[in-house]
């Protein structure tokens, strides 16, 4: 058990694939968009829970990733020490690894 809170920091672009994803599945049917960011906010404290437990993205830069309950989606995001840079929130249906080449350059950035 952490006896520290991890903080959390997300790259900017992630808050408007959120937004675009809330409201596409809001769309299709009432507060499914709601539902949506709740498992995903319900990933990221479990990421922080235990941020080492998840499954390997790409091991050699760090990155791991945790899937959404519910949704083909997945959280991709980098620990060090006392933070956890959350770099995507990947739709894992569309185009597979279109968020991909953008990793490295959000890892830069994120810092």
């Amino acid at each position: 058990m952490r006896t520290q809170t991890l903080k959390i920091k997300a790259h900017p672009e992630v808050y408007e694939e959120l937004e675009d994803s809330r409201i596409w599945y809001d769309e299709k049917a009432t507060n499914l968009g709601v539902d949506f960011l709740k498992e995903v906010d319900n990933a990221i404290e479990r990421i922080r829970e235990s941020p080492e437990a998840w499954s390997w993205y790409e091991k050699k830069i760090g990155v791991r990733k945790f899937l959404v309950h519910r949704f083909p989606y997945a959280v991709i995001y980098r620990y060090d020490e006392n933070m956890i840079n959350i770099l995507a929130v990947a739709n894992l249906r569309r185009k597979p690894g279109y968020w991909k080449h953008k990793i490295r350059d959000r890892m830069k950035s994120n810092n």
